[in-house]
């Protein structure tokens, strides 16, 4: 660079320089247009210091299971390791929640509601999720006791424990004593718990919890209806707790606790996978826009785009 020259040669920055400067970019921005920039770009984005954390809870829940998956499988490999923060809806089996696992040993923070895991993986490869401190699997219906059980006995750092289920699946529950004993045996550590529409679970059964998490400051009780729990002694028996229900129908937003919560922002984007083999990640043609399901007719813009072969299969007519 000439001397007193203005200009700067943001392609000569590292790579591990670019990747801090660019995590601070939507994933849809890193995916699709910082790889077009130039070559170094593109390969800052393949390294793992724009994947620590990754969001993409909203996008997945539109996602054909597949689409999802291979997304992850690729988001996971640029990690190499170094992920720590995990937000998706959907996992769709076993298989890819052990992938997930067995490439995120630094994973503090995983949020994977509605996901279709099992009790019999979860026991497997549960000591691979010791250094998490915030876990959500909520409406995770093929998950129960034993579950919870293994996450508890090998997660000694969880202090956020969301196990939320849905109004409308709740009347085919079985009892869920044996959850709430589960959490109360092997989880001391807890400071904030969600356990909202567990029908079933008793006031006996929340009392044990209580009196087992002595450092439990908040607790989601929402539709809880045959829990009774009285008021005064709560204050005098638990101080430190504020309960949420269980007579209480209202939105709860998880972001006002913000002393041991992640912030997730609000800024998502709809976008889409392509078809092209995402094994490719250097492959700048890769990702690309996609319109918007909601977006009105007048709001679309003219777009053209190259490299997608197959393009018609998710509506798109051949480039021009």
């Amino acid at each position: 660079m000439a001397d007193g020259s203005e200009y700067r040669c943001w392609d000569e920055l590292i790579p591990d320089a670019l990747g801090l400067i660019f995590r601070n970019l939507s994933l849809q921005e890193i995916l699709t247009v910082v790889p077009r920039v130039c070559k170094s770009w593109g390969r800052a984005v393949s390294g793992p210091y724009c994947w620590q954390e990754i969001d993409i809870e909203e996008w997945s829940k539109r996602r054909q299971p597949h689409h999802l998956d291979r997304m992850l499988r690729m988001l996971i490999t640029r990690s190499c390791g170094s992920l720590r923060k995990l937000c998706v809806t959907g996992i769709s089996n076993d298989t890819i929640f052990s992938f997930l696992l067995e490439h995120a040993g630094s994973l503090q923070t995983l949020r994977m509601p509605r996901s279709e895991i099992s009790d019999s993986i979860v026991e497997q490869i549960a000591g691979r999720l010791s250094t998490i401190t915030f876990l959500d699997v909520s409406y995770c219906n093929k998950i129960g006791a034993r579950a919870l059980e293994a996450i508890g006995k090998h997660c000694k750092l969880l202090l956020v424990l969301c196990r939320n289920m849905e109004l409308s699946s709740s009347a085919d529950q079985l009892p869920l004593d044996d959850e709430a004993h589960a959490i109360a045996a092997t989880m001391p550590k807890l400071k904030h718990l969600e356990i909202a529409y567990h029908l079933l679970i008793s006031t006996e059964s929340v009392l044990k919890i209580l009196s087992s998490c002595p450092e439990l400051e908040f607790m989601n009780l929402t539709g809880c209806w045959d829990v009774k729990l009285d008021g005064n002694f709560l204050k005098e028996k638990f101080p430190k707790v504020r309960v949420l229900g269980p007579h209480l129908l209202e939105y709860y937003d998880m972001n006002d606790w913000g002393d041991y919560c992640s912030e997730y922002s609000d800024d998502y984007f709809a976008w889409d996978i392509f078809s092209v083999d995402m094994g490719d990640y250097d492959d700048d043609d890769s990702f690309d826009e996609m319109w918007d399901d909601e977006q009105r007719l007048e709001e679309l813009e003219l777009r053209f785009y190259e490299g997608i072969e197959d393009a018609g299969l998710y509506g798109w007519p051949p480039s021009p």
